[in-house]
């Protein structure tokens, strides 16, 4: 029989083609059912609300009374708010308002914070939620069951160092909310808070410095999904004798946490 070289040639290179079923190189990684590695979810929410918008005008007034009494010019100013200076507005903003009577100084602080995780194994709630157990842990709020008789444990204790400026983690002391004639009905000291987003605490500081008034600000810092929103409520009386009020700054402060929840619900 004759020999037919391209024949051969033809055989070999066939077989070399249709020849090894092992498992090495990439053609395995594309093989049907392979596993794959999915990312973890993102956060529910993509972008942030504008903070000085926030506030409806008539909750203002009540948290601000001394805006009333402004001219109506220097009012529409007032109402405007101050809105803090970030960098990146869709991860963090806020907004500030103030005012004054002869009794009193008052401002109300909004901080929102959304959160973004850059560990594609982590989702942007989960580190939220990290994040969210930082501040609380920050804040030091006490543990145990509150008791009537607690409440004449609990007096204004003002600190030597005031802050005017909020910190990203408040710092609360279960004696710094004390001064109410019905403190031992209720708990007014620093708590984690129920109902409110997905976790929520209250936080209650009360600082002096020297012979100067006594200031009281009151935070309520709650998440929603991937969302930290932190309410600050502070007061300063123009008499150093008086004592901010901590059971109406907290209802205060409480009433617009719950209405912001709500925003971000919508």
């Amino acid at each position: 029989m004759a020999y037919v070289p391209g024949v051969a040639l033809l055989a070999v290179l066939t077989a070399g083609c249709t020849g090894g079923t092992g498992t090495e190189g990439p053609a395995a990684d594309n093989k049907p059912g392979s596993p794959s590695i999915a990312a973890a979810p993102s956060g529910k929410y993509r972008t942030l609300p504008e903070p000085c918008r926030s506030i409806a005008r008539s909750m203002l007034k009540d948290l601000l009374p001394g805006i009333a009494e402004l001219p109506e010019n220097q009012q529409e100013k007032a109402y405007r708010g101050t809105a803090a200076v970030t960098y990146d507005t869709d991860r963090r903003v806020g907004c500030q308002w103030k005012s004054e009577t002869a009794t009193s100084s008052r401002s109300v602080v909004l901080d929102f914070e959304r959160v973004v995780s850059y560990d594609t194994s982590v989702s942007d709630e989960d580190r939220a939620r990290e994040v969210y157990g930082t501040k609380e842990t920050a804040a030091h709020l006490p543990s145990g069951t509150f008791t009537p008789d607690d409440a004449e444990k609990v007096t204004a204790s003002p600190s030597d160092s005031p802050s005017d400026s909020p910190s990203d983690s408040p710092s609360g002391s279960a004696q710094g909310a004390g001064g109410d004639a019905d403190a031992g009905s209720e708990d007014l000291r620093p708590r984690a808070l129920d109902d409110l987003g997905d976790a929520a605490f209250l936080d209650d500081l009360l600082t002096r410095a020297g012979s100067s008034a006594q200031h009281r600000t009151v935070s309520v810092v709650f998440r929603t999904s991937n969302v930290i929103v932190t309410v600050r409520y502070s007061e300063q009386p123009a008499l150093t004798s008086q004592v901010p009020d901590s059971k109406e700054l907290q209802e205060k402060a409480q009433a617009l946490a719950r209405k912001l929840v709500d925003k971000f619900s919508e």
